[in-house]
């Protein structure tokens, strides 16, 4: 998929995350911010790109602001957010069945 516009997904509620994705020119740019960075940022990183890596996601800028979320919430957020990026989020999209 093609990131076509800016687009935002989550809240900066407790056990959220906001997800907010741009287009790139070159590659993923990726920007993590969460206090659990010191202790979860490998894994919060690997759950990001390997969710934009099955979306087929090849030039982003990422912004994630991460307030505790789990795996499965970081998921969903990066899938919502790459779908209403490119204006399919209305369309029948596989919500969940793309990304496993």
């Amino acid at each position: 998929m093609k990131v076509m516009k800016p687009a935002v997904a989550g809240t900066l509620e407790s056990s959220d995350a906001q997800v907010t994705v741009e287009p790139g020119v070159q590659g993923i740019q990726l920007d993590i911010q969460s206090s659990v960075l010191n202790q979860y940022g490998k894994q919060i990183k690997a759950t990001i790109l390997e969710t934009l890596q099955r979306l087929e996601v090849t030039d982003a800028q990422v912004t994630v602001v991460d307030k505790g979320a789990l795996d499965c919430t970081l998921k969903a957020r990066v899938e919502c957010a790459v779908f209403r990026s490119c204006d399919a989020s209305g369309a029948n999209i596989p919500w969940g069945g793309a990304v496993r």
